[in-house]
């Protein structure tokens, strides 16, 4: 008599958490905050009690790859300090443009007509870059920015205003000298979450644990797949629109794989009848296109 086996399936590969949708939602859905607040405990170097992710939107769906093609996190820290985190895969060569951009719409929504001026709360933008930004190659991974007096150098005007740059190239420079880091530990996590280094930190820093587990979670959850999938073929081909030029008929392409993409998604959900408005939601289809599917 054949003993009997137990089928052991594959172990299915990580979704990059460097990837911008599935970022937001290891770090902006509604259940992590724990993770994200040992994640900004690490880069702000303060102690933090609490972290609010209500303010974020739907974020396990599909988006268009103009204006909502980068997402971003807004975590309320404390009840007083409000922080945009962006995870950036491509250098668009407008990158401090969009750090005071991003800093000046998070700071100006702290405020309603009626209110005072005091109301204005501390505001901190945190961009995580996969590449190095020009101008910046003197510095290391981590650089901290606020405004100063430019003479002494010393004199901060104000503490409202933060921004902070994380550059995941340089982690691997002179990285002997800042091993015992803890941001070091979560830069690796993003980096590479399947390597030995985090199998090691993991046993230390109980939040990257947490955030591996979500990231295993995330990571077979079909939907995620695929957009984590559309959003990798998007940087390729806006890599490619930096150094080759041909923007036009590139992006051409990309909008029409979007749109066979969210297609096949949304045919897919239909058949498991879900509900339309969900699939709306999910996919960024609208309900009219969505009842025509067959």
């Amino acid at each position: 008599m054949e003993e009997n086996k137990q089928l052991i399936l594959p172990k299915r590969k990580l979704l990059s958490p460097k990837i911008d949708a599935v970022f937001q939602v290891l770090f902006g859905e509604v259940g992590s905050e724990e993770i994200t607040k040992e994640f900004l405990k690490a880069i702000l170097n303060e102690n933090i009690t609490s972290v609010d992710l209500s303010k974020n939107p739907i974020l396990r769906r599909l988006t268009p790859s103009d204006k909502m093609g980068v997402l971003d996190v807004i975590a309320k820290i404390d009840n007083k300090i409000t922080c945009n985190i962006e995870m950036q895969m491509v250098d668009t060569g407008n990158i401090t443009e969009r750090l005071l951009y991003y800093w000046s719409r998070t700071y100006s929504r702290n405020i309603h007509k009626s209110e005072d001026y005091n109301s204005l709360e501390r505001t901190i933008v945190i961009l995580i870059a996969n590449f190095e930004i020009k101008g910046l190659e003197k510095l290391k991974y981590f650089s901290n920015w606020k405004i100063i007096e430019t003479e002494s150098r010393e004199i901060i005007l104000t503490n409202l205003l933060e921004l902070d740059i994380i550059e995941l190239p340089k982690i691997y420079k002179n990285n002997k000298l800042n091993k015992n880091l803890k941001l070091l530990d979560w830069l690796h996590f993003l980096e590479n979450p399947e390597s030995d280094e985090v199998v090691k930190i993991m046993k230390e820093n109980k939040g990257v644990e947490k955030a591996k587990e979500k990231l295993e979670e995330i990571s077979n959850d079909e939907v995620m797949q695929k957009i984590a999938d559309w959003k990798e073929s998007y940087y390729r081909e806006q890599a490619s629109i930096r150094t080759t030029g041909r923007k036009e008929g590139i992006e051409e392409g990309i909008k029409e794989g979007l749109k066979e993409g969210k297609l096949q998604i949304a045919k897919n959900l239909k058949k498991k009848n879900m509900d339309i408005n969900f699939i709306s939601e999910v996919t960024g289809l609208s309900v009219e296109e969505i009842q025509k599917i067959n």
